[in-house]
């Protein structure tokens, strides 16, 4: 890169509070909104456009549009009392007309519209019987004949504290720093797809001249593809770069405890589980770390493929871990682990919050000197005193419920151990691309022989006494029934029944067939509900969302959830996954109340035409947005700040497709990012901060 093309880049990558108007109190707020540096805010872009239209006489207007309108200053009336308005007469020529402010002070508005001056006004038109005014006008400019009359307003997202005025002269300085930047794509790729250079896109998306402008315009899909090929080609770095510069461990295990495993189950896996165990021995006989997804949908057995992954390592000579989000979660994975342990001839144990004092340091002792092979816990793994003797693999069950930060601090427990990771929320194949594309990803396809579909039910919660006829007849042909409601108390705010309140209704008409469980009750009454819903006399169990991941008890045949249009797809798909697992046929009935949108009746319709969780993560990217499928956000992608895959997920998945494409072109032939063409791409990984890559390039 030459040293001019160095000096002009260097204004584009100073400090956001080079810009103007940025230093000082309002620094962090303008940070928080646009970023850290001054080409950030180029990134930022306009989410609307007020137009204005210029009427000689403010009679021409209609009531509620923006009009610019001249007029002469006739008089003010200030307020006289504590809110009302101080008023401005005006005189266009033809009409008088008010301007009116609610908040302020009299010696402002007395310097703004001076009496007697001329003034251009823009501003809404309102008409109050038949006198017009304009309340709070957006601009007072003044009536000079050299004036240039801005005829619309670019609108950019803001934040509280910062106005689009104060956005936009940032915007200018920074757009002022703009240079042409060289050309880091193939220009055959260029023409073909008839992109624009990526100085240009950025001018244009700045200055949008209709609302078709805001959308996906050409201007847009440059930028976005760039952002694409930049967040797959740093994926592809760090990930190489982990598996050369890290070395792992091979382990080829005996087969002996898998073995002794499958004599033990009543089943044998599936199809589909013996492929994705294949792909994970093929990574574990590496050495290298394995970085492996297991997706699979609710019931299809993610579990026993983890656990024959464990006893894999164990063979090996290694210690391994399950790290559960949930300490239910941690609790139902070591009542069906360490019993098959024992059965084994291999030791297994648990570490949550709950072991304390003389217990826990023995564990810790014998985890430390190497007498546990396998421990199941919560996030009590990852915390300081935990130390392995040799960590080869880590199991972490529900993937979406931990970040980059927990996968890292359970890997440094270990000698750079193998990391598995299993979600039963199915992602959509295009966020797999752009949030996994640092790990293999395997799917489980089908679930294990005598799963039962379930029957999904909508009803309105006036029929609730139906509902609860239906229960009476099912448990006293002994069924279970999980009965969940979104609040454990009543809210002020939200209408909607109660844990709680349900649990006092419902234990009049069944007496201690009821249990309550629920987020803020004690571990230990929690799992004493829990083992008497399993094991005893409880057949209607009332909870919170505690149960929507991971708990098992094949005998539940009922779901009954309340409110079902408030919760998101993919946690309904979680919830009605609790069900079905056993050989009886297993029913789902969704109550929803009277006041639904558009979202939660397409919600309720995905879930009675499918039990899919592929098609649903899809209805679910649709309606909410990939945060709520990945457990982050409530709506667009992490990592991303352009992509939407949300409005536009079919143009957001070519795109993407394409920038893989790319990457995998520029890897096979420049993976050192040498010359005229690698120093562009170099820049265009620093524009959109993926700096880290250009380091992991030497490997």
């Amino acid at each position: 890169m030459s040293q001019e093309l160095l000096q002009r880049l260097t204004p584009l990558f100073a400090p956001l509070s080079t810009l103007p108007g940025v230093a000082g109190r309002r620094e962090a707020l303008f940070k928080r909104l646009l970023g850290e540096r001054a080409i950030d805010a180029l990134l930022h872009f306009p989410s609307g456009i007020h137009a204005y239209r210029l009427v000689k006489t403010i009679n021409e207007a209609n009531i509620g549009e923006t009009v610019i309108v001249q007029a002469q200053i006739m008089g003010h009336k200030p307020s006289f009392k504590r809110g009302s308005p101080h008023r401005v007469s005006c005189y266009d020529g033809s009409t008088f007309f008010d301007v009116v402010f609610f908040h302020g002070n009299a010696p402002y508005f007395n310097k703004i519209l001076p009496d007697g001056s001329k003034k251009i006004i823009i501003g809404r038109a309102d008409k109050n019987l038949s006198k017009w005014s304009i309340t709070h006008p957006d601009k007072v400019l003044p009536a000079a004949p050299e004036m240039m009359i801005p005829e619309k307003e670019v609108i950019y997202p803001l934040t509280t504290g910062v106005t689009n005025k104060c956005v936009h002269r940032v915007m200018d300085a920074a757009l002022s720093r703009l240079i042409n930047f060289p050309e880091w794509h193939e220009i055959a790729l260029i023409d073909d797809k008839k992109f624009i250079s990526f100085s240009q896109a950025i001018r244009q998306a700045h200055h949008p001249q209709n609302t078709q402008d805001l959308t996906l315009s050409p201007a847009h899909e440059r930028i976005i593809f760039d952002e694409l090929f930049a967040h797959q080609l740093a994926l592809h770095y760090a990930r190489q770069a982990n598996q050369i510069q890290i070395p792992g461990q091979a382990m080829a295990g005996n087969g002996e405890l898998i073995c002794r495993l499958l004599k033990e189950l009543p089943y044998e896996p599936t199809e589909s589980q013996k492929s994705v165990l294949h792909d994970i021995f093929e990574d574990m006989s590496r050495p290298v770390p394995m970085t492996r997804l297991i997706q699979g949908d609710v019931g299809c057995g993610k579990t026993l493929v983890a656990l024959m992954a464990m006893l894999k390592a164990i063979e090996s000579g290694y210690q391994t871990a399950i790290l559960a989000p949930t300490d239910i979660l941690a609790r139902q994975h070591a009542e069906t682990m360490i019993d098959l342990a024992t059965k084994i001839g291999i030791k297994a144990d648990i570490l949550t919050g709950r072991e304390k004092g003389k217990k826990r340091e023995k564990l810790l002792e014998s985890l430390a000197t190497g007498q546990i092979d396998l421990l199941i816990g919560t996030h009590a793994l990852i915390t300081d005193s935990v130390k392995f003797y040799r960590l080869g693999l880590a199991v972490i069950d529900e993937q979406h419920r931990f970040g980059v930060e927990q996968r890292l601090a359970l890997s440094e427990k270990g000698n750079n151990p193998d990391i598995l990771a299993m979600t039963a929320t199915p992602i959509p194949r295009s966020l797999q691309l752009a949030n996994f594309g640092d790990m293999d990803v395997s799917i489980i396809k089908e679930k294990p022989a005598g799963r039962q579909p379930v029957d999904t039910k909508v009803l309105p919660l006036n029929r609730i006494n139906d509902v609860i006829d239906g229960v009476r007849r099912e448990i006293q042909n002994s069924a279970k029934v999980f009965w969940v409601c979104p609040l454990v108390e009543e809210s002020e705010k939200i209408n909607v029944s109660a844990a709680v309140d349900r649990y006092e209704q419902l234990k009049e008409i069944f007496g201690t067939k009821v249990g309550l469980v629920h987020g803020k009750m004690k571990a230990a009454d929690k799992d004493a509900i829990m083992d008497q819903f399993i094991n005893g006399d409880v057949s209607i169990l009332i909870a919170t969302t505690v149960i929507e991941v991971g708990v098992n008890v094949p005998a539940t045949t009922i779901m009954i959830i309340e409110h079902a249009e408030r919760f998101g797809l993919a946690q309904l798909h979680q919830l009605r996954g609790r069900i079905g697992r056993g050989d009886k046929p297993a029913t789902c009935i969704l109550l929803y109340g009277h006041e639904m949108s558009q979202i939660g009746k397409e919600r309720l319709s995905t879930m009675r035409q499918t039990n899919d969780g592929f098609e649903i993560a899809e209805a679910d990217l649709r309606l909410r947005g990939g945060g709520d499928i990945l457990g982050t956000r409530q709506s667009g992608l992490p990592g991303f700040r352009l992509a939407d895959f949300v409005s536009y997920p079919d143009r957001m998945g070519e795109l993407l497709k394409l920038a893989n494409q790319e990457t995998k072109k520029v890897i096979k032939e420049n993976p050192r990012l040498e010359g005229e063409r690698g120093l562009a791409i170099r820049l265009l990984l620093k524009i959109f901060s993926k700096d880290d890559a250009i380091r992991y390039t030497r490997s």
